[in-house]
């Protein structure tokens, strides 16, 4: 059996916002051989999440107002950091993402070998389709990918995951507290990764879409994908120094 890795302290993360139907189910799959603590953060739910999740044993805090997706985020990785984290490891909780996978986006951080890893659904020929990606998602998820890709020099199969592991040296010199409290935080933070030369690696993950599991409709899809673009119209901006983008200074030192 895999051990936890000698020398650092792994937290699990789970934003969760009315996640009580598929919560067990995501906590009784992380491997806690590899793990050390898990903490949630529940965005203001009213089915019962907190309750839950404290009966589970899980550290979990409350937003008394919801923040959003990428405002939940925040918290988490705050509450992580101040925890002790060496790497977070982001986990929704609708069990959309298996946390079968965790040591994969674990090792390459704990190896030296990355300073962010993402689950990437599309690195698997045919593997988001036949776990259920719709198809208008899916060539979405394709077209928006191939565009940051341009715009951002990178060479990512998916920028949509949420499925993902961070450094804690990450987190404490990227401006995250500057991001959206919306979806597109994971964006942002992609373009942030890419400004400040932290290496990124992706790691095969299964799809799984269920009708417990969330989804963003289609018309919040489509707000998504023009956040997106300003995202990347905000980086190619501050790329050539045509307008600076606070978001893409470093919060403290730039990492070398």
């Amino acid at each position: 059996m895999a051990q936890k890795i000698p020398n650092k302290k792994i937290i699990v993360v789970l934003p969760a916002y009315h996640a009580v139907k598929t919560l067990s189910r995501t906590i009784s799959a992380i491997p806690r051989d590899w793990v050390d603590d898990i903490v949630l953060v529940d965005d203001a739910s009213g089915d019962g999440t907190a309750e839950l999740s404290r009966s589970l044993g899980i550290k979990t805090f409350v937003h008394q107002a919801n923040r959003g997706y990428g405002g939940n985020q925040k918290t988490c990785y705050a509450e992580a950091l101040r925890l002790g984290a060496d790497i977070i490891v982001m986990v929704h909780p609708d069990f959309q993402y298996d946390p079968y996978y965790i040591p994969d986006l674990i090792r390459p951080i704990a190896e030296n070998r990355a300073d962010a890893v993402f689950g990437s659904r599309m690195m698997i020929p045919g593997g988001a389709r036949r776990g259920g990606m719709p198809l208008w998602k899916y060539l979405a998820n394709i077209s928006l990918s191939k565009l940051g890709n341009l715009v951002l020099g990178l060479h990512l199969s998916e920028y949509h995951s949420g499925f993902r592991a961070y450094a804690r040296h990450v987190l404490e010199e990227t401006p995250i507290e500057l991001n959206s409290n919306n979806f597109v935080f994971d964006t942002e933070i992609i373009a942030q990764l890419k400004v400040f030369n932290f290496r990124i690696l992706e790691m095969p993950i299964a799809t799984r879409y269920f009708p417990e599991a969330s989804m963003i409709g289609f018309w919040k899809s489509c707000q998504y994908g023009l956040s997106f673009m300003l995202v990347l119209a905000s980086y190619f901006a501050h790329f050539w120094r045509l307008k600076r983008d606070l978001r893409l200074l470093p919060s403290s030192k730039t990492h070398e």
